[in-house]
């Protein structure tokens, strides 16, 4: 099996497409009101399934963490450490969550983590120091 992509189950369609296309800068193309997005960035698949469509397809109803959640991350990696500053500034401006402030950790990684308008912690790092 080979890995094609990442889902997300929202709860509110419009405020997440709206953050990931305005503050993350992700190309969605579909309108707020739609019940699926599924889009290509770099390379690997991501898509928002609304939670009431995925339990009416299946039948079910699932539980959904509230809040700030560890659930799962989704890892962007951006040029430099201090592309990481200058994002994790940008997207805290913007209306992201911030949960970890830009650090520098004992493995030689840069990140900080931020929160969606859902909770999901969105990570961002880079391994390269930059210029000195």
């Amino acid at each position: 099996m080979k890995l094609e992509g990442v889902g997300v189950f929202v709860k509110d369609m419009a405020t997440m497409i709206r953050f990931y296309r305005e503050v993350l800068g992700f190309e969605i193309k579909e309108s707020e009101d739609t019940s699926n997005v599924y889009l290509e960035k770099d390379g690997t698949l991501f898509l928002f399934f609304g939670r009431q469509d995925f339990e009416a397809m299946t039948g079910r109803r699932f539980g959904y963490a509230q809040g700030v959640n560890g659930h799962f991350e989704i890892a962007l990696s951006v040029e430099n450490f201090d592309e990481v500053d200058r994002k994790f500034a940008e997207i805290t401006a913007k209306g992201g969550q911030p949960v970890m402030p830009p650090t520098t950790e004992p493995w030689g990684q840069r990140t900080c983590y931020i929160a969606d308008p859902e909770g999901n912690l969105i990570e961002i790092g880079s391994f390269v120091k930059g210029e000195d």
